[in-house]
């Protein structure tokens, strides 16, 4: 007999993987940390065992190499400049808006959920919202023909 749905599903590794990309942008935008300090030392995470490590060196490359252009883009959409949004907002906006705009294999709505559970577990009180708006129009800008295709 199996077990009663009622508990949690445990998050998957990309899930894992999107936490500790949000601690590294956290603390790359805060300490100035570079790129292989931040690889060497999350990689001997102890939470790296329940995510994806190439994955996770593959997007902070990707972020930090593009963080200036990724926050332009993202700037358009802000009620606030950039440097006005919490490090913790910043980190979890460029990841997501990383995922629309270059990685295509995860749904927009993926993308927007992660965002927003990101938000509510290392952010301010109601930044979840704010990042599910921001993240949402960014998605009707880089996939609009998925936005816009009929749900299945």
């Amino acid at each position: 007999m199996s077990e009663p749905d009622t508990k949690k599903k445990r998050p998957n590794r990309r899930h894992w993987t999107r936490r500790l990309l949000v601690q590294a942008l956290y603390q790359w935008r805060l300490a100035d940390t570079e790129l292989t300090a931040l690889l060497a030392e999350f990689r001997t995470s102890e939470d790296m065992r329940s995510a994806d490590p190439d994955w996770f060196a593959d997007a902070l490359r990707s972020i930090l190499n593009d963080a200036g252009p990724l926050a332009s883009q993202l700037s358009v959409h802000l009620d606030r400049p950039w440097e006005q949004i919490d490090p913790v907002e910043q980190g979890v906006l460029l990841l997501g808006a990383y995922e629309l705009t270059q990685e295509f294999g995860t749904p927009y709505r993926v993308v927007i959920t992660e965002g927003v559970e990101l938000a509510r577990l290392f952010g301010a009180q109601d930044s979840h919202r704010y990042i599910n708006g921001v993240l949402d129009r960014i998605a009707r800008e880089a996939r609009a023909v998925e936005v816009k295709a009929p749900r299945s």
